[in-house]
């Protein structure tokens, strides 16, 4: 009876086995018929050391081969010399007659690309050209018939859905890995452009650039960048959707750069507590910060402390949706923004201006000698009124500069040298004059408020709340 017990629980557990391993994916199709039209990519810069300095030793000793190796700096003498950086990454064909998409800080600064096929063939690539807000670059080889990549909507690609990734992680010419999509509409630090897909399939350096695709064969990315603290893969990966890539590399090849529209504002994320304070029923849009002079907003009548919540009819969701909506504009379309203002919608409409290169933020003012010595108000802050130097500099007819900042005013974002332009309450906008008028402002909120700031910071201005007014 036992005998027979145990070979029952062993057919079943090799039939759940089996079960088990035919619900799994299979990628060697895809690898098979998609690896050929994936690129190894490898540049080289010629880079100048100006003040090579001598080693202590000659050649005959055993160090100096180390030294060699690792420091590329020629024995003896201070004379310049010239050597190699040498980078490795991914790319694939987009067009039979050699055209490749890759990232573009695979080929940034390179004096040489050298592509090699999966067949072994290599060829001197020209770099088309290459945009480095969404790290997309075009470059060319001298061939044909070669074998094309098929394209994917990436609209249609699913949170949780299999994909797999093609490249050359540290060389290793046309490595598969796999994985599954995490997340859709990434936004990350300083990339305002594009709506990354997240996965967790394994990444390394030398798969930049490489495509990334669906169970269908399809490419719906390109692999950018990951996420981690140790230099290499730690489960979180980034792709460019593949939509956002072909728009740019259409510039790229008809004119060898990217034009993109803006509207010359600084905008925030809307929080509950900022949403609040303007009066909106709940956190959606982007906050208008600052309003340049003479750009296309300012040609529209926005404000500083506009919402934007709609821009031709599609919902700003985040702050970050505006950006890509506004960039994948062209330049000169005439659009319609819906805004809130003191309490209420309205259509504005703009002429979309073209993207310009950013600015440096001025210096700030600065502080107080003894901010120690003068008390606190109810936010914790130590403030000061503008000098009539300090207003013609920051070109503000009036303001508080923040000398100290302490109690709840040091848990919030507020940080010594900002200034106060005006407090915001319930919709309204009150701008901060005198230290006298603004306490007098403050003591109106009840012990635990929210009080919501909007703080000039060099050229540009934000909202910062402080949570949880005390009761001086």
């Amino acid at each position: 009876m036992k005998r027979f017990m145990v070979l029952i629980s062993l057919c079943l557990f090799f039939s759940l086995a089996s079960a088990q391993s035919r619900g799994l994916p299979d990628f060697s199709e895809l690898a098979e018929k998609q690896g050929p039209a994936v690129v190894n990519i490898s540049t080289t810069q010629v880079a100048r050391n100006a003040q090579a300095t001598p080693f202590p030793f000659d050649e005959s000793d055993p160090a100096f081969e180390f030294f060699k190796r690792f420091i590329p700096r020629a024995p003896g003498g201070n004379a310049p010399r010239e050597f190699e950086n040498k980078s490795l990454g991914s790319g694939f064909v987009i067009s039979a007659d050699g055209h490749i998409l890759t990232n573009a800080h695979v080929v940034d600064g390179a004096d040489e690309v050298t592509v090699r096929l999966t067949d072994k063939r290599e060829f001197k690539a020209k770099i088309i050209g290459a945009d480095k807000r969404t790290d997309v670059a075009l470059i060319k080889i001298e061939a044909s018939n070669l074998p094309v990549v098929k394209l994917a909507d990436p609209a249609q690609l699913k949170v949780g859905e299999w994909v797999v990734a093609i490249g050359s992680p540290f060389g290793f010419d046309n490595s598969v890995t796999a994985g599954i999509v995490s997340a859709k509409g990434r936004s990350l630090p300083q990339e305002n452009y594009v709506p990354f897909i997240q996965t967790d399939v394994a990444i390394n350096p030398g798969n930049s650039g490489g495509p990334l695709f669906n169970m269908r064969g399809e490419v719906v990315g390109i692999n950018s960048q990951i996420y981690s603290r140790s230099g290499g893969y730690m489960g979180v990966s980034f792709a460019i959707p593949i939509d956002v890539a072909m728009d740019v590399q259409h510039q790229l090849r008809a004119s060898g750069k990217v034009s993109r529209g803006r509207l010359g504002v600084v905008i925030q994320e809307v929080s509950k507590e900022l949403a609040d304070s303007l009066g909106l029923s709940k956190p959606m849009g982007a906050v208008v910060n600052a309003v340049e002079k003479g750009g296309p907003a300012d040609k529209a009548g926005l404000e500083a402390g506009d919402v934007i919540l709609r821009f031709e009819g599609k919902v700003i969701g985040s702050s970050a949706d505006l950006p890509r909506m506004v960039g994948a504009t062209r330049p000169g379309t005439r659009s319609v923004l819906q805004i809130w203002r003191k309490g209420a919608t309205r259509d504005i409409p703009v002429v979309v201006g073209e993207m310009a290169d950013e600015k440096q933020a001025a210096s700030r003012p600065q502080r107080g000698s003894k901010p120690a010595e003068q008390a606190a108000n109810r936010l914790g802050l130590v403030v000061s009124e503008l000098t009539t130097e300090q207003k013609r500099e920051l070109k503000l007819q009036s303001g508080l500069l923040i000398e100290d900042v302490r109690g709840a005013g040091a848990r919030s974002e507020l940080r010594a040298g900002d200034i106060i332009v005006a407090l915001i309450s319930k919709g309204a906008t009150t701008e901060a004059r005198t230290v006298e008028q603004f306490n007098k402002l403050l003591a109106q909120f009840e012990k635990g408020s929210n009080v919501t700031l909007l703080i000039r910071r060099g050229e540009l201005q934000t909202f910062v709340t402080i949570k949880g007014l005390n009761g001086n």
